[in-house]
């Protein structure tokens, strides 16, 4: 019996309650700028500080050694699907965040706003992360392209700078084995999209087309001409969280796409506002209701992309200074962790392994008495991928039957 099979075999259900903190892109590396700390190590961080003296900690690996994860791939393993196994596209996770409803056949793609110089060379891949407001007004714009090649075009606005475009054909067969037309560096041109197969190739044409036209009608918006796609795919079949683990459970997540996630997982989507202390709030008012929750706070994950390691200790000190909201209201289980890294030097998404920590009654202590990476490194729960998580939440929640006689 492999992993998967053993958990089904013990998993029962209970009332125990189970809260999951993910601090997206949390993990970094240390900056030689600011005393060779990481912005864990320098935020002043007493109450994760306080719960980590009371917990295990440890590094966790999104994926496998070495790769870098997308977000899709990172939170997939948090919640114990194998991001190995399982892929869920960007678009996909997008449109279904955004309460589209996607038929069968349909492919989504998730785009940014993005700036383009006199060239064609992309000077800007997220347009100055403009406020949501303004997607709306450039999307507006966009939806005049209703059709292209009988494949009708439906666009939606997102958060910030991203939107998603669904592509929906009634005759024509269309897939999602499409290349990203981001290049994902700045100083390059957009890439052209290209299909893997007929019905891919046939969308790719159609992809080309729609940004052609696209450009055209946003070349009076000096800072917003341009718009990069990525993630083309459609919708997959997975077993919910309730079969999967007997888990009534909820998402606090404000971005689409970690709604999306949540959504496809069987997740009750609840409101996320916009202040950490109101996503603790929403636990706090739905706790009777529900048996886990995903909480997800994004602000880490932008400041590490921007490379603005003041920013991410900002958000992590907020995040510290609103915990005792939940803590007054204890679950049977807390977890607090990231999705991947996001380190600031490197202003991306990396490889590095994530801080973990896990809180239960029954989770034991290690001598590790604050939250950062280099003290989780000798922490109870040593190093280990995420998929296995959730086999922890279980446990400490009391959610397993012995394995074997």
């Amino acid at each position: 019996m492999n992993h998967e099979e053993i958990l089904q075999s013990v998993v029962k259900c209970n009332n125990s309650k189970i809260v999951l903190i993910v601090m997206d892109g949390i993990g970094d590396i240390r900056n030689r700028d600011y005393h060779y700390k990481t912005p864990l190590e320098y935020a002043k961080t007493p109450n994760l500080d306080k719960l980590a003296s009371e917990s295990v900690v440890g590094r966790m690996i999104p994926v496998s050694l070495g790769i870098t994860p997308g977000s899709g791939p990172g939170h997939l393993g948090l919640f114990g699907y194998d991001p190995m196994d399982v892929t869920i596209g960007r678009g996909v996770l997008e449109a279904v965040g955004l309460d589209l409803q996607l038929r069968d056949g349909d492919v989504a793609a998730r785009c940014n706003f993005a700036t383009m110089d006199d060239n064609g060379l992309i000077v800007d891949r997220r347009a100055g992360r403009i406020p949501t407001e303004k997607t709306i007004e450039l999307c507006n714009i966009l939806k005049s392209i209703k059709e292209i090649d009988g494949v009708e075009i439906i666009i939606e606005p997102g958060e910030g700078h991203r939107f998603v475009t669904l592509f929906r054909s009634k005759d024509k067969k269309i897939d999602s084995l499409i290349n990203d037309t981001d290049p994902q560096v700045e100083g390059k041109t957009p890439l052209e999209a290209k299909g893997q197969n007929d019905a891919s190739k046939f969308l790719a044409s159609v992809v080309n087309e729609f940004i052609r036209q696209g450009f055209e009608l946003l070349s009076n918006h000096t800072s917003t001409n341009a718009f990069l796609t990525r993630g083309f795919s459609k919708k997959p079949t997975l077993p919910s969280m309730r079969e999967k683990y007997c888990l009534e459970s909820a998402a606090i997540a404000a971005y689409p796409m970690y709604r999306g996630i949540a959504s496809l997982l069987g997740m009750k989507l609840l409101k996320a506002p916009k202040s950490i202390a109101g996503l603790f709030e929403t636990y706090i008012e739905n706790r009777q209701k529900y048996d886990f929750f995903f909480i997800h706070v994004k602000g880490t994950d932008q400041a590490g992309e921007d490379g603005d390691f003041e920013s991410k200790v900002g958000c992590i000190e907020k995040v510290d200074k609103a915990l005792p909201i939940l803590l007054k209201n204890r679950p049977d289980v807390i977890a607090v962790t990231g999705d991947h890294s996001s380190p600031c030097p490197m202003r991306s998404h990396s490889f590095h392994p994530v801080p973990a920590l896990v809180n239960g009654e029954f989770s034991g202590r290690d001598d590790v008495v604050c939250f950062n990476e280099n003290a989780c490194n000798v922490g109870g729960l040593g190093f280990f991928e995420s998929k296995y998580l959730m086999t922890l939440l279980l446990a400490n929640g009391k959610r397993l039957n012995k394995f074997g006689a």
